[in-house]
């Protein structure tokens, strides 16, 4: 994977000094974070190895699964080993253009997840409130090509991120008290000014949260509707469970999501810890919990994964 090199000479490294405040305790903090790694590395490979084999699982909602998975994946990957290295090797050196890819990956990623949560909610929207033309308005194709737009949606807007800051001069004092390149943590290194590079983030920030978080509440607000036309109370709980597994991966990934970003950015007061404990916590707990919420709300699926897990 190419990294991105922007400078003639090779720079003085970026130092990642993990969990500011806990060192002692990093190789104790690395228990967690390996743990949630593997389970959740092992829970969405598992679901992509069972989607791929089951030809009766190839429809609309478990694709958008898969693309779930694949950004889980992609999110734990591009931080977790190297902040394992840092627990537990003290390789806490990083370069400039390893910095920056991370972060481009990091935030890429991020735009990816939201964009694939947006499809979601409309794919739950389309189930609910017009179930006949499910079929035809939601095909696979359809949500291939919705993907495609995410991610090329994701790239175009986060590759400005990198390149501005590739553009900066840095202090001698390259020490980045978090465990991985996040935009402003790394723009804060730089002796110049920084006001496009972090006006473009804000600008982003509420562009891509703030249009995603809108279609969702958008799909979820016509989902109320529909469901309080129905008089049957039962038939309420039916429908409404037919989205549950979706709104607690959505909590999961949005709350802590927006928490770091505002904390990063107003937070002063905030213990640094606190800020880059709750970072983490984004990019490890929802890559874990996310196939194991989808599981055991989809029977289908769960039938098929103890096809495999149960066999002797």
């Amino acid at each position: 994977m190419a990294a991105f090199n922007f400078t003639p000479s090779e720079p003085s490294p970026f130092i990642l000094m993990g969990i500011p405040g806990l060192d002692a305790a990093h190789i104790w903090i690395s228990i967690p974070f390996s743990t949630f790694y593997i389970i959740g590395l092992f829970g969405n490979f598992m679901l992509l190895f069972v989607i791929g084999k089951e030809q009766t699982l190839h429809k609309q909602m478990h694709l958008l699964l898969c693309m779930l998975a694949l950004t889980d994946i992609g999110m734990s990957t591009s931080v977790v080993p190297k902040a394992l290295c840092i627990f537990w090797f003290n390789l806490k050196g990083i370069t400039l253009g390893g910095c920056l890819t991370q972060m481009f990956f990091i935030h890429t990623v991020s735009a990816m997840q939201s964009a694939v949560l947006v499809t979601m909610a409309f794919d739950c929207y389309v189930a609910i409130c017009n179930p006949l033309r499910y079929g035809t308005i939601l095909t696979n194709a359809r949500i291939a090509k919705l993907g495609l737009v995410g991610l090329t949606r994701a790239v175009l807007f986060i590759l400005p991120m990198p390149l501005l800051l590739s553009r900066q001069p840095f202090c001698a004092n390259r020490i980045i008290p978090h465990t991985y390149c996040e935009h402003m943590a790394v723009a804060k290194m730089s002796c110049g000014d920084i006001t496009v590079s972090r006006t473009y983030g804000l600008v982003i920030a509420i562009v891509v949260n703030g249009s995603d978080l809108t279609l969702i509440a958008l799909s979820y607000g016509l989902i109320i509707k529909a469901v309080l036309r129905i008089s049957s109370k039962k038939a309420h709980l039916k429908t409404l469970n037919t989205c549950t597994a979706h709104i607690c991966v959505m909590l999961m990934s949005y709350t802590p999501s927006l928490f770091s970003y505002l904390t990063h950015r107003f937070g002063q007061g905030i213990a640094s810890h606190v800020h880059v404990t709750f970072a983490n916590f984004y990019l490890l707990v929802p890559p874990m919990l996310n196939p194991i919420i989808y599981g055991a709300k989809t029977k289908e699926l769960r039938d098929k994964v103890g096809k495999y897990t149960c066999r002797r």
